[in-house]
């Protein structure tokens, strides 16, 4: 009986010692769960960056922005409206979609597309 309970003493003891020597697997899970986050965020930071580019090469055109003629006071703080976006709201507008489906997929107000319609007529 002495005997057994030395022997799983023995057992534990060594089982405890190896515990702390065997590497630690959630550990080593971490930092891979950390570099793909690292990763993914640096990756997303650089979509945004060139998204951002396209995006202002796309409001200019030759250098110089498109403007629609609005009343000075409405026009404060606004920036011209780009040809592209003019198409855009032309075409919604000739397909029957509503003005304030046009404004909100345009990201303009309901007057700029306004304005624009009646720019056709």
């Amino acid at each position: 009986m002495n005997t057994i309970i030395i022997v799983l003493l023995g057992v534990s003891l060594l089982l405890f010692a190896l515990s702390f020597i065997q590497k630690d697997r959630y550990r080593l899970l971490e930092k891979e769960v950390e570099e793909v986050s690292i990763n993914y965020l640096q990756e997303n930071y650089q979509i945004k960056k060139r998204l951002k580019v396209l995006e202002e090469e796309l409001l200019v055109e030759n250098g110089e922005f498109i403007k629609v003629h609005t009343d000075t006071k409405h026009n404060l703080g606004q920036k011209p409206i780009h040809e592209i976006v003019k198409n855009q709201v032309i075409s919604l507008h000739q397909q029957g979609v509503h003005v304030d489906q046009i404004a909100k997929q345009s990201a303009l107000s309901t007057l700029e597309v306004k304005k624009i319609i009646n720019s056709l007529k």
